[in-house]
């Protein structure tokens, strides 16, 4: 359930900067030839042409959308082209979509506070330069304000072709009597445009944007007036705004509350909320909830940008739609060892570029069962301490399928019931890496240790390599499990304000919530390897035991491998 966070200043300036057709600029970026052009980025797999995930505004404008297939498109849209995802590993690899997100990031990032939400999507907190800005250069000051900028979208101005609109936007901007809250959104309004002019400038690709005084009113923005173009929420326009807003459109609200909502308490807007006391929606969800409703449909959000660059949580996912579904023990092995090589890569990459560490791993999965008497019975999710390596993460995710599983069947199994016997089908896998924190200073000193060229790792008299494995508390007795709260968050769309359930296998960069630690509970694992505490004295000369006993024949990654183990155990206790 949402959670109200204390109300903030409303003299904040909050932008969210949102790329246009983002996955379909980047193919036009490295095939310029496809500008101008309908067309649309596709999934991998052949099935009907595959399922589309993005679509220009050419081919929109033929009636193409992203909830149909290659084949539906081209029918729809004979001319359209489309492009294929970059495969790897027999899935899409969104690499290619990262790189480029992370190039948009670090321009604004330049501009103040940011927080990266996913590949195409920022946050902004540009008070600071708003007010500085307010302090030595305000607008009503100014001579000349770009073209750019006269462009924007004010809620509560009618709009209206040619100059005279412009001249508004600037009387509206450059106003001497506004209030301090307008005159700081107009310096807003200034810096967004000058981000968005400089990304087009040293990328290629558009993007738009919200403006306004919280992250909530200023993401529902940015998607009013695409593409290119940028919308701004003045303080006096967030009920126009809202009250005709359906309820399902608000973030947080596309799930079981938002359906609670409507079928309980009849509201459809988010401005029905209004007719209802702060009282008597705690009555219905809650304080902290009901307190939170109240608070939205007045436009109140206390949730702050978090300056974040790099992302909270790494996944990696596959969908097995129809035909198909995973049917046995083998193939879903197959593929979680696929994804788990996936996420390893990313950790490991992560590790060297970012010097962070993740403690968590967290197995998601859709099914269905030819017999299923309970049809609303989710396949649940399962936690565990987080090992370094791509074989241990293969075995643990394996371990929480066959965990879940267990779960899932019931105490029968997969026993015959009547004259048949109940099978499972697995419709979509994913596996993620969650609790990423940077790794303390003097850590670094032994990945330096670890990565001499001079070293190899410790064999046992049986000649297994030495393993040193860090844990928390609980995990030092095993691997771990936790079931899944089920969670909203926005799916990869550009331009609308409708939010999914996770998990997103296809795309699970979006959105990823890390396990809290309350939810995670022990079980008995042979997997795990219990880790004993020392003091650092003691660390520091079994290190070097470790040390004089390696063989210089084993393969490199085995000695990343015992680094990360001794990087674990300082990093947690």
């Amino acid at each position: 359930m949402p959670v109200a966070r204390p109300e903030t200043s409303d003299a904040r300036v909050i932008a969210h900067v949102d790329m246009d057709c983002f996955y379909v600029q980047v193919e036009q970026r490295k095939q310029p030839e496809l500008r101008g052009l309908p067309t649309a980025v596709v999934q991998y797999n052949e099935w009907q042409g595959g399922g589309l995930i993005a679509v220009s505004y050419e081919a929109r404008k033929c009636g193409v959308k992203r909830s149909m297939r290659g084949d539906e498109a081209k029918a729809a849209c004979p001319q359209i082209q489309l492009v294929q995802v970059p495969v790897a590993r027999g899935k899409a690899d969104l690499n290619l979509y990262r790189g480029a997100g992370s190039e948009v990031v670090s321009i604004l990032a330049k501009s103040g506070k940011c927080e990266r939400a996913s590949i195409d999507e920022v946050y902004l907190d540009l008070t600071d330069a708003a007010e500085s800005m307010l302090a030595d250069a305000p607008p009503e000051s100014l001579e000349l304000i770009d073209e750019e900028v006269l462009k924007s979208h004010i809620l509560g101005m009618s709009r209206e072709d040619g100059d005279d609109f412009k001249e508004n936007v600037r009387d509206w901007i450059c106003r001497k009597d506004a209030d301090r809250r307008d005159k700081l959104l107009s310096c807003g309004i200034i810096i967004v445009a000058e981000l968005r002019k400089q990304v087009l400038k040293e990328t290629e690709f558009t993007c738009s944007a919200g403006i306004a005084h919280n992250k909530m009113l200023a993401k529902l923005a940015s998607g009013m007036n695409k593409p290119a173009q940028q919308t701004v929420v003045p303080y006096s326009a967030v009920q126009e705004l809202l009250s005709s807003l359906p309820i399902k459109k608000m973030k947080q609200l596309g799930g079981k509350l938002g359906t609670s909502l409507q079928t309980d308490l009849g509201i459809d807007t988010v401005g029905d909320l209004l007719q209802y006391s702060e009282t008597k929606l705690q009555e219905h969800y809650g304080i902290n909830t009901g307190t939170w409703l109240w608070n939205i449909a007045r436009g109140i959000s206390g949730e702050e940008v978090q300056g974040r660059l790099l992302p909270k949580s790494h996944g990696s996912g596959k969908t097995f739609p129809g035909p198909r579904a995973l049917k046995s023990l083998s193939t879903v092995q197959h593929w979680l060892n696929q994804l788990s090589e996936e996420l390893s890569e990313r950790l490991s990459s992560d590790l060297e570029q970012n010097k962070r560490i993740a403690s968590t791993l967290t197995l998601h999965a859709s099914a269905f069962k030819s017999r299923d008497s309970d049809s609303h019975k989710k396949f649940p999710s399962k936690s565990c301490p987080l090992r370094y390596g791509v074989t241990k993460i293969q075995e643990d995710a394996f371990n929480l399928f066959q965990a879940a599983l267990r779960e899932y069947m019931g105490p029968f199994g997969s026993k015959p019931q009547g004259n048949k016997q109940e099978t499972w089908r697995i419709t979509g896998l994913s596996v993620s890496a969650s609790k990423i924190v940077d790794i303390p200073s003097g850590t670094s000193s032994i990945m330096r240790y670890f990565q001499s060229e001079s070293t190899v790792p410790s064999r046992s008299a049986d000649g297994c390599v030495q393993d040193h494995v860090a844990m928390t508390p609980s995990a030092s007795e095993g691997c771990s499990e936790q079931r899944s709260t089920e969670t909203q968050a926005a799916m990869p769309e550009e331009d609308t304000g409708v939010t999914y359930t996770l998990p997103n296998f296809e795309n699970p960069d979006k959105g990823i919530d890390p396990v809290s630690e309350k939810d995670v509970v022990s079980c008995p694992s042979n997997e795990a390897t219990h880790v004993s505490t020392q003091s650092e004295s003691n660390k520091g000369t079994q290190t070097n035991r470790i040390w004089r006993k390696m063989n210089y024949s084993k393969e490199k990654n085995r000695v990343r491998d015992l680094s990360l183990g001794l990087m674990h155990k300082k990093l947690l206790p």
